[in-house]
């Protein structure tokens, strides 16, 4: 909870007259009787608590949303944008979706005809593009209210300005944009999903790179219109016009991979054929992979298995990994591969790596058998493991690190590198010592000799 919103509230909450009769007329500010002002502005009794300053924090978001719900008429009551938006933005960052989007309609209304304006000034622009604030000097500052910005932009319309009026609109929309994307998430929040899309597209019909619009649009429609193609499309191209305008969000790994799915689901005819089709393409590389786990040590273990089972040392008489029970194929083969459970691998198999550079081997190991089933074409995981049980000492070590040299010798060279990044160069440096006595011949030996000698 911010001051300034608490100031806003508070502000609401004393605008309007509470202790008058039904219709009677309206007190301005100011008159002795008016309830908008202290009946007296004299100094405060003796000993008096401060109003305000060190002594006097602001209000608590429980404490304001508890006053806000006893507060009666207050949802009707007449309010700037400024005081409609900081309701909506109070209820929603505490999860009150439903109370928030009637806030946030309130605002919303306060700007409809100053899009209607904006719209109208953009056309007459033609393919000229809108000029920004500054250009136009519109002379607003950022405490501007949106009401003061709109009746700007309005003048410079009546002046036959068409740029700067275009201009002062968009100035004036730009707070609107930010309240309408959170209402498109409230809606979404509360199950209309519908509607936070034609929300999220009236966004970005003003700002078309508007950060949370663009993304949040581009990922309901690819989990709404999976059977869908030319809204398939839409989405990969929002995901795809996301990453170039926002390259530094943390959002950005996700939108490759949601843009990449997008693709793939419109190559195979929908999400229906997509998913029956990986479901068959893993359902033919389990059925070639080797039943003896001497041969098959990658795959040794089910998505359950726990870190104190046969890998760790534990019941099995040559300390490898057991044979995959048919429940076990069923389970991987019939887990969905969603954004979610891609970015919960990415995260175990970082989380390995740390096991790792600090020698804690049997956890590092117990990582990656809940991550190579999964992914069993992963270099990274396959390298994890293999120096996983190297440093255990245990029997299928050599064969595991073979395994994983031979398919990926890069992603093992890399894990020395990350070894190294996270403070290991005891581990770093063996690792690329064994490499270069694994692979005499190895591409990039002299660099790998230069790195496992310093």
């Amino acid at each position: 909870m911010t001051l300034c919103l608490a100031l806003a509230t508070a502000a609401l909450l004393a605008a309007e007259p509470t202790n008058l009769p039904p219709n009677h007329p309206a007190i301005p500010p100011g008159t002795e009787a008016s309830p908008a002002m202290p009946p007296s502005t004299g100094p405060l009794p003796e000993g008096h608590p401060p109003m305000t300053g060190p002594g006097r924090a602001p209000p608590t978001a429980e404490e304001l949303l508890k006053q806000l719900d006893s507060t009666e008429g207050l949802r009707t009551r007449e309010k700037t944008f400024e005081i409609a938006s900081s309701l909506g933005k109070l209820y929603y960052t505490n999860g009150r979706s439903s109370d928030a989007i009637v806030y946030f309609m309130q605002a919303e209304q306060k700007a409809v005809a100053t899009r209607a304006l904006f719209v109208e000034q953009r056309k007459k622009l033609g393919k000229k593009p809108v000029p920004s604030a500054d250009e136009a000097r519109c002379g607003f500052t950022a405490t501007t209210p949106v009401e003061e910005m709109a009746k700007v932009a309005e003048d410079r319309a009546k002046q036959g300005d068409a740029a700067g009026a275009a201009a002062c609109a968009k100035a004036a929309l730009m707070p609107v944009l930010e309240v309408e994307a959170m209402h498109g998430n409230a809606l979404y929040l509360t199950g209309d999903k519908a509607g936070a899309l034609a929300v999220y597209e009236r966004v970005l019909d003003v700002a078309p790179s508007e950060e949370e619009a663009l993304f949040s649009r581009s990922a309901v429609l690819y989990e709404t219109k999976g059977e869908d193609l030319k809204a398939l499309q839409a989405a990969r191209e929002g995901f795809e016009a996301f990453i170039a305008a926002h390259p530094d969000s943390s959002r950005v790994e996700l939108a490759k991979q949601l843009s990449q799915f997008a693709q793939d689901t419109i190559k195979a005819g929908g999400r229906e054929k997509w998913k029956k089709t990986r479901a068959e393409d893993r359902r033919i590389r389990l059925s070639q992979m080797p039943k003896e786990p001497p041969q098959a040590p990658m795959m040794a273990a089910g998505p359950m298995a726990g870190a104190g089972g046969p890998m760790a040392g534990q019941g099995s008489g040559q300390d490898g990994p057991p044979a995959l029970t048919q429940e076990m194929v069923d389970a991987v083969q019939n887990t969905e591969r969603t954004p979610e459970l891609e970015a919960g691998l990415a995260k175990l198999v970082e989380e390995g790596e740390d096991d790792l550079a600090k020698g804690k081997y049997d956890e590092a190991l117990g990582v990656y058998r809940r991550v190579v089933p999964f992914q069993p074409e992963n270099g990274r995981a396959k390298a994890g493991m293999a120096w996983a049980l190297v440093g255990l000492g245990k029997p299928m070590a050599d064969r595991v690190w073979g395994v994983a040299v031979s398919s990926d010798a890069a992603a093992v060279e890399k894990l020395g590198d990350t070894l190294m990044a996270k403070g290991d160069a005891k581990g770093a440096k063996a690792l690329w010592a064994k490499l270069l006595a694994t692979v005499p011949d190895y591409p990039n030996k002299s660099s790998l000799q230069a790195k496992a000698s310093q």
